[in-house]
């Protein structure tokens, strides 16, 4: 006698939204996409978000510095190196922006934690092991290469002055920051799209604005090359104006949407491990698979996962 054959959906964790589960489907997908519920539960695992960001920053400013240094020595063009980062920051939001929100970038954190998406407490971590990340991309390049270049760094350009790259510095981060709390605000922060809105925003500021300030808009990938390279020249340029950026950023997000603290928006501020986000992402999944994707329904609601 042969045993019955096994229902893959079986060996998926039965999620459920005030008692009522989901759907097959609906939980394969919240499998595939966020791994085991346990973990979304255990609040030991900050380790792992913040391995995330460290791994997450080293990759950026690996590619945006290597980029930078290989344009200085005329070994590809501007366009690949400006290109290249925004590339880099999409893949790393498809593969792992859901277990750390995938910032990389402390203005960015900073712009969560201001607009009360992202706990207060646990921004120094993240700031301090983004600046580690940047550091330890820099020590592979100066390994490589040696100290030439600047290692990369990103600097005022050839007729510019640091108010100039300032002031650049603040306008490109004030919208970049803005396409991220854009993505991050409603049912819309699907992963893809918010990785192509993000991604292809630093490649467009790059094509454009790379001449003048070298197109920061990260306090972290600026401060790995100046640290290692040992040339701190306009730094101030990119801590002030990218910080500045996030503040009107945050001020427009404001004005535009009022203060936004769903779930949803929890969840790409502070990585689907927090148990409110994924509430709300399992109830966009559940409204989803009933085939309603209208994103002003997919907030939370108290009187079930959907409509009938």
């Amino acid at each position: 006698m042969t045993d019955p054959p096994k229902d893959p959906a079986a060996a998926i964790p039965a999620y459920d939204i005030a008692g009522v589960p989901l759907s097959p489907r609906a939980n394969h997908l919240l499998e595939l996409e966020f791994g085991d519920r346990k973990d979304f539960d255990d609040p030991r695992l900050e380790w792992r978000r913040l391995f995330s960001e460290l791994l997450g920053t080293f990759m950026l400013v690996l590619v945006a510095a290597g980029g930078g240094l290989l344009h200085a020595k005329g070994q590809i063009s501007l366009p690949a190196a400006v290109v290249a980062p925004g590339l880099m920051v999409l893949a790393i939001i498809l593969f792992m922006g859901a277990v750390s929100g995938a910032h990389l970038n402390p203005a960015v954190s900073f712009a969560f934690a201001l607009r009360g998406d992202f706990p207060w407490k646990r921004l120094p971590g993240y700031i301090i092991v983004q600046l580690l990340g940047a550091t330890l991309a820099c020590l592979f390049l100066l390994a490589v290469f040696g100290n030439v270049e600047h290692l990369g760094a990103t600097l005022p350009g050839p007729g510019y002055a640091n108010w100039q790259a300032f002031l650049m510095e603040v306008a490109l981060t004030a919208t970049l920051v803005s396409v991220i709390l854009g993505t991050a605000s409603a049912a819309q922060n699907v992963g893809a799209i918010a990785a192509l809105g993000v991604g292809g925003y630093i490649a467009l500021a790059g094509l454009w604005a790379a001449p003048v300030s070298g197109t920061s808009m990260n306090p972290a990938r600026s401060f790995g090359p100046a640290l290692i390279s040992g040339d701190f020249t306009s730094y101030w340029v990119y801590v002030a104006g990218p910080i500045l950026g996030a503040l009107i950023a945050v001020g427009c997000a404001i004005v535009l949407r009022g203060r936004n603290v769903s779930s949803i928006a929890t969840a790409a501020g502070s990585g689907v491990l927090d148990p409110g986000a994924r509430r709300a992402r399992q109830v966009l999944a559940n409204e989803i698979d009933a085939g309603d994707d209208d994103p002003s329904a997919s907030a939370p609601r108290k009187d079930g996962p959907g409509p009938a």
